[in-house]
């Protein structure tokens, strides 16, 4: 197996590795076992390891001595840092980004955000969310950049799927039409600034666990 083809591979068993962690297939704390993953996808250890390497560097697994690679578990003080880290790189973007909004995009823009609007399940939503967030940055022109937000936004989607997963509330997004507003008039400054508070915002909500107790479940929903 050649080098390259290792790599697609890895590719193909992180994706698929990352969904299953985000969605809440793989709850946190959850071994993953090198041995039977290589099984499951036909593959040798050596892109079943990079494919662990990527998701430790997402945050959505770690690695212990002795432990192995485990789903990387999460609480209220990682969630603040990632809606940190995300309003920071975000507006970081949109500034390089906003001479480069054409009204194409930015009509596109709106109708991912009449499509979260409307949603009736957090999938739906977090889609449709993203999409907004990806087509209003992409422009900037910077794939590093772009990268690290997608691998937030990926960290941000697993919060949202483990506070609304099963009861998803259907919610109006008037931060995304005030952001469009400000950028159709060429306010970049006044734009950055409801996105910085608007990725900044978190949810609680009380989420059942296998024995019938609650937990706060925290969530970035912007």
């Amino acid at each position: 197996m050649t080098a390259t083809n290792e790599d697609t591979i890895a590719n193909r068993i992180c994706r698929i590795l990352a969904e299953r962690i985000v969605t809440g297939e793989l709850e946190p704390g959850t071994k993953l076992r090198q041995d039977h993953i290589a099984e499951e996808f036909g593959a040798s250890h050596v892109p079943v390891r990079e494919a662990f390497r990527r998701l430790e560097a997402q945050g959505l697994a770690v690695s212990a001595p002795r432990r192995g690679v485990r789903v990387a578990s999460f609480g209220l003080e990682e969630v603040r840092e990632v809606a940190e880290m995300r309003a920071a790189l975000e507006v970081l973007a949109l500034r390089h980004a906003a001479p480069h909004l054409t009204s194409a995009i930015l009509h596109q823009a709106e109708e991912a955000t009449v499509e979260a609007d409307n949603a009736r399940d957090v999938r739906s939503w977090e889609d449709a969310n993203r999409r907004f967030h990806r087509l209003i940055l992409t422009p900037c022109g910077m794939p590093r950049l772009l990268a690290a937000i997608d691998d937030l936004h990926s960290v941000s989607a697993r919060f949202l799927f483990a506070a609304w997963r099963s009861d998803w509330e259907v919610r109006p997004d008037h931060d995304h039409r005030a952001i469009l507003a400000f950028l159709r008039q060429g306010n970049t400054e006044n734009a950055a600034a409801v996105l910085e508070r608007h990725v900044q915002r978190i949810g609680q909500k009380p989420v059942k666990n296998a024995p019938g107790s609650l937990r706060g479940a925290f969530a970035i929903v912007g």
